[in-house]
């Protein structure tokens, strides 16, 4: 039984003339190599599975060839061309730096370079991911690829350009290597079915060559896969289940339920996609590319730019043609934050749904409207608010009714001063509805409908106005203080504390009072609880005295004084050396043990 080699293998380009989608850069090293102006260093950067590997083995095969074309191409009949399409030349070195990126591999090969090629004029080393070699890799490498010896070339090649350090940048030459277009794809992909015997329709070999992305290995290992499973026999249907492709059909059903607010219809034709085994999120991308497409395909100049199966292009063009660009840019917005949104949501069919549901009212909402300045995006109605608005009207004074029987005075109404001339002309000018025939109704009780607010008085302003209405009837007379009226009127409230139980009767009648002038005394307090129960009582003890005493200008004060004799125990608990000393005041041997062992204590 024949081993079977992959496409990507089998049908893997010899020669230049055989790549796909890369003329700049085969045609660039044809005439190089014909001109013998070859760079010691060359970097093939740019997408996966565009060729860049070939490329460099054909490059490495086409220096070495010793009956080379007119054309600047390998014969692949010398010795040369044959041990390299057999893998046995041994001047030709690959390097994987995905696996191979440290120091030491590196070094092992700067020390091959040193060594000249047996057979042959140049050793090709080819050095692949070569973004994956580390920081120190790239040092120990810098002064070999800046000054190899002349019969040594490195080809680096890597799909990210950017992670290469800048010193490696500028010792080679940069080819930037572009990605297949779908047509060449399809093309090289008809040629293969062709050369194999496959049965294959277009449209099947299109949806191929989108799905690759411009990435031809892609492409090919695709085919052999849908090959295999068809028998070759290559058809449209079966290519979509095997890509896991929802077909466009499904997408302008869906439009079209959406132009007539077909939420049911909607709603079911989701669930008939979900029960396929499509996503949430290849859906809405789908979506996306599909408004997409039809906003592509409402300029002529931009339709070249629409890639997809061919018995498509007519009815994206169609569609296009009766759906406004408005609509389609708001719902390609809707799309767009649903799948931003897609990842965070907890019910992701709901999220999905609720997407489809906007697109259906997206019609109604939005209309397109031609002006001069050209296509202006309105809403169709206001969008409700929480509260309700009323717009605000030029005042131009108040008037009493007509058909008032009795007129009542409008003193208590300030009237406002009149316009100048300049603002009466602009009110007249602008749109603001005529208020000069606003009339308010005054009933028989102009309390009741007329009532002028006035501004707020604080709260020393209010004491101000309340002592003014009710007047000076407690005014005190010109009375001193006298000791045993001062001391009767104190029995008193301290009586009155009692009966209401008040904790602060047993201060009071502990206190001493000691007159100090004509109008003022002092309350002498054995300890700051007493004061403080005291000052508690402040407020309501001056109005009591003020009431009884009738002295102007009393004024008091509560002070602590402890009882001579009496000494207030120390507060705070003893250091360690008041401990001790009081230890010692106890017991005088502890300190004669001190002594005598000649401690040290540490206070």
């Amino acid at each position: 039984m024949e081993r079977f080699i992959v496409s990507a293998r089998k049908y893997r380009p010899q020669q230049f003339d055989s790549v796909l989608g890369q003329d700049h850069i085969t045609t660039t090293l044809k005439n190089a190599i014909r001109n013998q102006q070859l760079a010691h260093a060359f970097l093939f950067c740019g997408p996966r599975g565009v060729g860049k590997t070939t490329c460099a083995r054909i490059l490495a095969k086409t220096i070495n060839c010793e009956k080379l074309t007119a054309q600047g191409e390998a014969c692949n009949t010398c010795s040369s061309c044959t041990s390299f399409n057999e893998g046995t030349s041994l001047n030709y070195f690959e390097l994987d730096a995905a696996s191979n990126n440290s120091v030491d591999d590196i070094r092992q090969l700067t020390e091959q370079v040193r060594f000249a090629p047996q057979a042959g004029r140049y050793k090709v080393y080819v050095i692949d991911e070569v973004h994956m070699l580390s920081q120190q890799a790239f040092n120990a490498f810098l002064k070999t690829l800046e000054e190899p010896p002349s019969y040594a070339i490195f080809i680096l090649a890597t799909t990210e350009k950017h992670k290469i350090l800048p010193t490696i940048l500028s010792r080679c030459q940069l080819f930037d290597f572009k990605r297949i277009t779908t047509d060449d794809t399809v093309a090289h992909l008809q040629k293969i079915c062709k050369e194999e015997k496959v049965n294959a329709e277009r449209p099947a070999l299109q949806l191929i060559a989108q799905k690759s992305e411009g990435c031809l290995r892609d492409a090919l290992s695709m085919l052999d896969k849908i090959v295999s499973f068809s028998n070759g026999n290559l058809l449209y249907a079966t290519t979509l289940e095997h890509l896991n492709i929802l077909d466009a059909d499904y997408y302008f059903r869906l439009l079209a339920m959406m132009q007539q607010q077909d939420l049911s219809g909607m709603i079911l034709l989701y669930d008939e996609i979900n029960r396929k085994g499509f996503e949430g999120d290849l859906v809405l991308n789908g979506l996306a590319e599909f408004f997409r497409n039809l906003l592509v395909c409402k300029d002529k100049q931009a339709a070249v730019l629409l890639d997809t199966v061919e018995h498509f292009k007519e009815q994206y063009v169609q569609t296009a043609s009766t759906t406004g660009a408005a609509y389609l840019v708001s719902a390609l917005n809707i799309i767009s934050e649903a799948e931003i949104n897609y990842r965070a949501a907890r019910n992701k069919r709901l999220h999905v749904e609720m997407a489809l549901i906007k697109l259906a009212y997206l019609q109604q909402a939005l209309s397109v409207a031609t002006d001069g300045s050209g296509l202006v995006k309105k809403k169709i109605a206001d969008a409700p608010l929480g509260f309700r608005t009323t717009p605000i009207r030029l005042y131009t004074g108040i008037t009493t009714h007509p058909q008032a029987s009795t007129p009542r005075s409008t003193s208590a109404i300030p009237q406002p001063p009149k316009a100048p001339a300049k603002l009466e002309s602009s009110a007249s000018a602008a749109t603001v509805p005529d208020t000069s025939q606003i009339t308010v109704p005054i009933s028989e009780e102009p309390a009741a409908r007329l009532t002028i607010e006035t501004p707020r008085l604080s709260a020393l302003e209010q004491i101000r106005q309340q002592f003014k209405r009710t007047g000076n009837t407690n005014k005190p007379t010109d009375n001193t203080l006298d000791a045993a009226t001062l001391t009767t009127v104190w029995s008193q409230y301290t009586e009155q504390l009692r009966q209401q139980r008040n904790p602060a009767a047993q201060p009071f009648e502990a206190a001493q009072l000691r007159i100090s002038d004509g109008n003022s005394f002092e309350v002498i307090t054995a300890n700051n609880i007493e004061q403080k129960f005291i000052e508690q009582e402040r407020n309501s003890l001056f109005q009591f005295l003020q009431q009884h005493l009738q002295v102007s200008g009393l004024k008091f004060t509560v002070l602590v004084e402890e009882p001579a004799g009496q000494q207030s125990p120390s507060e705070g608990m003893l250091s360690s050396k008041e401990q001790f000393q009081e230890i010692v005041k106890q017991y005088p041997l502890v300190q004669e043990l001190k002594d005598r062992l000649r401690l040290e204590l540490d206070y």
